[in-house]
């Protein structure tokens, strides 16, 4: 029987055979060109739902996301400040109270400011805009197609049915909900901030965990990187606000523009938003001086918010800021974008920031000033 046979058989295998099935891959619809696109469509179309899935999931945790992130940049600002006081031995529990304290009277002291200073010019500023609405009407009448006295009626008839009606008293409900929420994340910012600063350190040792070898040392650099990042950007900005403030609050009152104290506060604020921030408020200023004072005032002022600008962004930026940091213009504006339209005024607040966090985190992605591959400058080809 051959199953059972005692002498060794010898199989002969034809190269011809053997070697196109060894070499040939596996022969099906995802092995061609238009396959492996299809492949990546796929994952490029999987990678795209799980990021929709996660900004659907913030937008709708805002009152928790947003506290969060505020928390973790002012942490970052204040990190300085806790190391510090640590290496001189003071306690953790006492260094963190005193930093928070510090930080809530920051906070409170601009709020404060700002509602003071609105307030006592409160009627100066209601006639100021009653008479730039008035004049705005005057020359409106006098285009070739401007309405007639009865449409203007109509238009201000429309306006005070909707004040008086249901649908306004459910916008102020909304309002009045907003300024819950507000307080109710603000609590929430403070008591996350509390944490981040006494025990920032070992909750982002507990979160880096799962990592192991060159991976957890990479997350390290990042961590690092991030919060130098964070700390020096808000703190280089408010400095650069505060700056702007003062030198456009000076020459508001050289030049005797009314509400030049609210005008200061809104370029301090507005600082907080680049490119955009800096124009608004400009746009604010020439307005209430071209109303108050007239055209020639109103010059007079854009010229001192260009000039501030210019002193800003070439001088005081680079020195506080460094130049490693300094996003392209473009990418700025794609990032307020961004975060206008997912955050609004808060999502631009915070859009720059964070892309910058994210740029230093590529910057050392491969070790300290290497960045990753994809993003190192080109060699120059010698000739």
């Amino acid at each position: 029987m051959g199953l059972f046979r005692n002498d060794p058989q010898t199989v002969r295998l034809e190269s011809h055979d053997v070697e196109p099935k060894a070499t040939r891959p596996p022969w099906s619809l995802w092995a061609d060109g238009f396959g492996r696109l299809g492949i990546r469509s796929i994952q490029i179309i999987v990678v795209v739902a799980v990021v929709a899935g996660i900004i659907f999931a913030i937008q709708q945790l805002t009152l928790v996301t947003i506290p969060l992130v505020i928390a973790l940049i002012l942490a970052c600002a204040f990190a300085p400040v806790m190391g510090w006081m640590r290496r001189r031995g003071v306690p953790a529990l006492l260094a963190t109270v005193l930093t928070l304290l510090a930080i809530v009277v920051l906070l409170t002291g601009i709020g404060w400011l700002i509602v003071w200073a609105v307030r006592d010019q409160w009627d100066e500023l209601y006639a100021q805009a009653v008479e730039g609405v008035q004049a705005v009407i005057a020359w409106v009448q006098t285009l070739p197609f401007a309405p007639d006295q009865a449409q203007l009626d109509e238009w201000l008839d429309t306006a005070l049915d909707f004040v008086t009606s249901a649908q306004f008293g459910s916008g102020a409900l909304a309002g009045v909900g907003a300024v819950a929420s507000f307080f109710t994340g603000f609590v929430l910012m403070v008591t996350i901030l509390f944490f981040f600063l006494k025990d920032g350190p070992q909750m982002w040792e507990f979160l880096l965990r799962p990592f192991r070898g060159e991976h957890y040392v990479r997350a390290r650099r990042i961590g690092d990187k991030t919060v130098g990042v964070l700390g020096s950007y808000v703190r280089g900005t408010a400095t650069v606000a505060l700056v702007d403030a003062v030198g456009i609050l000076i020459g508001l009152l050289i030049l005797q523009v009314p509400l030049a104290i609210p005008l200061a506060v809104l370029v301090f604020l507005l600082a907080f938003i680049p490119i955009v921030g800096a124009v608004l408020a400009g746009i604010v200023a020439a307005l209430v001086a071209l109303v108050a004072n007239g055209w020639v005032n109103a010059l007079f002022v854009v010229g001192v918010v260009v000039l501030v600008n210019q002193l800003e962004g070439n001088f005081l930026q680079p020195f506080l800021m460094g130049r490693s940091m300094k996003l392209h213009a473009f990418v700025i504006l794609v990032a307020l974008t961004i975060g206008t339209v997912l955050g609004g005024i808060v999502g631009a607040v915070l859009a720059v920031p964070i892309a910058a966090a994210a740029w230093g985190a590529v910057q050392v992605w491969d070790g300290p000033g290497l960045p990753a591959r994809w993003a190192r400058p080109k060699l120059p080809i010698e000739s």
